[in-house]
């Protein structure tokens, strides 16, 4: 863990490149030292449809859920919302500064008891 889904409005395809948020979104997530590289996950959906507010052409959105496993501590979780938010507010600013966006972010811990994984990937990124 983590896992990051970036959903957003198909009218922000012409505003932002998605794949390079998702990179950012990941380096972003690594520089924290809460987690290591195995364990990344960031996508982005565009939702073709949806309906926004006064269904104003213009008005666009982006909601960045973030999924991580237990064991980290509340003001460890409140510095990652911070720095991830930071960076989306910096990526989304010419966007923020238009009144016709809403960008959101959310954190949630998953319950490792109702959680099943396996990641043949931690093997070889750690050398072994």
């Amino acid at each position: 863990m983590p896992h990051i889904t970036v959903e957003y409005s198909a009218n922000l395809d012409a505003e932002l490149n998605m794949t390079a948020l998702c990179g950012d979104i990941k380096r972003t997530l690594l520089a924290s030292g809460l987690f290591e590289l195995g364990a990344v996950r960031v996508r982005a959906f565009k939702a073709e449809a949806y309906a926004i507010t006064d269904d104003h052409p213009a008005n666009a959105f982006a909601d960045v859920s973030v999924r991580i496993g237990a064991g980290r501590s509340d003001v460890e979780k409140k510095r990652l919302g911070e720095a991830l938010f930071a960076m989306l507010t910096e990526r989304f600013g010419a966007l923020l500064g238009q009144p016709h966006f809403a960008l959101s972010l959310e954190i949630r811990e998953i319950d490792p008891e109702l959680s099943w994984k396996k990641n043949s990937m931690h093997a070889r990124l750690r050398g072994k």
